[in-house]
């Protein structure tokens, strides 16, 4: 039950924090743009400090053995829920670009903004696990999920997969692994006095535009899913199918597998990618079927559908599926 409490409350938070920015733009109280340039602080600075930060604080030559077990089996788990979500995807509609949006959604939960936000508020001790676990699904999100189902790009060559990689986001996870890796081999090194208040300024900063990260995200989602057509969206059935797959059925099914097949073989799954694993499937459906297809002038109604019913229903999902796990 107090895991119940613990999820429960920071969802609720977050969802006050979407309704925030929900309301401010239907009182139109925002500026013409916000949204994106919300978005951009985020993508530029409020998660690169916050993996930065974080990998600085727990990437450690210690931990390199394990975070190379959670990336693989991030990476084996991908192996099975893209094939599934592509499956799953094809009863709901016939439309190629719904389909697309669909087997996104399925594939890749909001791991990101909610996810991390989550972990970092009930799991603190597995924050940095959990960064690594995620590591799998940011390189096929870039190198396959955007370009193929969302942008609608047909082939792109390998040049230009790599450098989509090549973001503020990833390049923070590096500098921070590099940094732990660093700070764990020299633990009683000392600045010379002179440079402890410029690197201590500096520190304090990052801190600062990490714990942005979480606000600013929830007032972007309520902002995005203010501009929608809510008759339209609440009438869409596929929309609450592909939901409840995405809260509920996804992740108590490859719950019940960790849990109880292990066992069996005399096999114990670590508490932390227990975690990682329930954390990263159970988090509603991300704001990338949103943002990228609205660039290149397509309809995103279900896609908003989906995020906006998805994070309403999440604030008794994730903390139920937290509860069970």
């Amino acid at each position: 039950m107090a895991i119940f409490s613990a999820t429960s409350g920071q969802t609720i938070y977050l969802f006050i924090l979407i309704l925030i920015g929900f309301l401010l733009t239907k009182w139109k109280l925002l500026p013409e743009g916000a949204a994106k340039i919300l978005a951009k602080l985020e993508n530029m600075l409020f998660i690169p400090a916050l993996m930065l930060k974080t990998f600085m604080n727990d990437f450690t030559v210690d931990r390199l053995g394990d975070s190379g077990i959670l990336f693989l089996f991030s990476a084996a788990l991908l192996v099975v829920i893209v094939p599934m979500a592509v499956l799953i995807s094809k009863g709901f509609t016939k439309d190629a670009f719904t389909r697309n949006i669909f087997t996104y959604g399925l594939c890749f939960s909001n791991f990101g903004y909610v996810g991390i936000s989550v972990v970092s508020a009930v799991f603190p001790m597995y924050a940095a696990d959990y960064l690594v676990f995620v590591m799998p699904l940011y390189l096929l999100i870039y190198l396959w999920a955007v370009p193929a189902l969302l942008m609608n790009e047909g082939k792109t060559s390998l040049r230009q997969k790599l450098k989509s990689l090549v973001n503020p986001m990833f390049v923070g996870m590096l500098l921070g692994m590099v940094f732990g890796m660093v700070f764990s081999v020299l633990p009683s090194f000392e600045l010379p006095a002179a440079l402890v208040p410029p690197v201590s300024a500096i520190d304090t900063c990052i801190e600062a535009l990490k714990n942005c990260m979480s606000p600013v995200a929830m007032l972007l989602t309520g902002i995005t899913v203010a501009n929608i057509d809510f008759k339209k969206t609440f009438s869409n059935v596929s929309i609450y199918g592909v939901t409840a797959v995405r809260l509920l059925a996804i992740p108590i099914v490859f719950w019940a597998i960790l849990h109880f097949l292990p066992p069996m073989f005399g096999i114990e799954i670590p508490e932390s990618i227990m975690v990682c694993t329930v954390a990263s499937l159970a988090m509603p459906l991300g704001l990338n079927t949103v943002v990228i297809p609205s660039a290149y002038g397509r309809d995103v109604s279900v896609a908003a559908g989906m995020a906006l019913v998805s994070h309403l229903l999440g604030c008794v999902t994730i903390p139920l599926v937290f509860m069970l796990f």
